[in-house]
Order: C-alpha cells, then structure tokens, then sequence
C-alpha cells in the first residue's frame, strides 16, 4: 500500500503544481525563491527548486507566464516571474476544473447523495 500510495501523491503534486505556481502569481510578480518559500509552505505540495524552475520555464514557453531580470542589491540577479492574461485564463479553468472534480470527488464520498 505504501508504494502505491508515495506513487499517487506523486503524481497529484504534478498535476497541482502548474496550477499553484499559476495561483501564486495572481496578486504580484514573483522572483523564484520567493516562489518557493510560499509553495513550500503548502502543507503536502512538497515542492523544491528542482521541480519549480523547470516548470517555470514551461510555462513561460507556453505562453502562461512571463519572466524578467532585475539587479539585486542583496545579491545576484532576481528572475521576476508573473501571469500574462493568457496565464489568467488558464488558471480560472484550471481552478474551475479542480473545484468540479472536487465536488465529484465530495459526493462519491457521501454515497452519490
């Protein structure tokens, strides 16, 4: 049963993340750490920097997001990342579609009441 299940919340953290990384950037640009910092702090997302930077890179080739340089004064360089109205458009169905699955998911639990 372990196996399985390590195996299936793999695999929902796969599906969940594009969208988190989407919700993440509503409010505000975003430079990468600090896109970690806050996924990191969803409880079971269990996100790293090896997994969020190539999938900031496919969004941005997809359109989805866009990403700019800025000098740092505490440091190097800061990538700030944030939605471009196609990216907007994504996330309202992606979120639209997880709530739908959510409520199926909700009512086969309650016995298809």
């Amino acid at each position: 049963m372990t196996d399985f299940f390590d195996n299936w919340t793999v695999q929902v953290r796969k599906g969940l993340l594009e969208v988190c990384i989407l919700n993440a950037l509503v409010e505000k640009e975003r430079y990468g750490y600090d896109l970690v910092k806050t996924l990191v702090g969803i409880p079971g997302l269990g996100v790293t920097e090896g997994t969020l930077y190539p999938l900031l890179s496919r969004l941005r080739v997809q359109g989805l997001i866009t990403a700019r340089l800025e000098e740092s004064s505490e440091g190097p360089a800061r990538k700030y990342y944030s939605l471009t109205k196609e990216g907007r458009k994504a996330m309202a169905a992606m979120n639209d579609y997880l709530e739908l699955l959510n409520e199926g998911a909700r009512t086969l639990r309650a016995g298809g009441k």
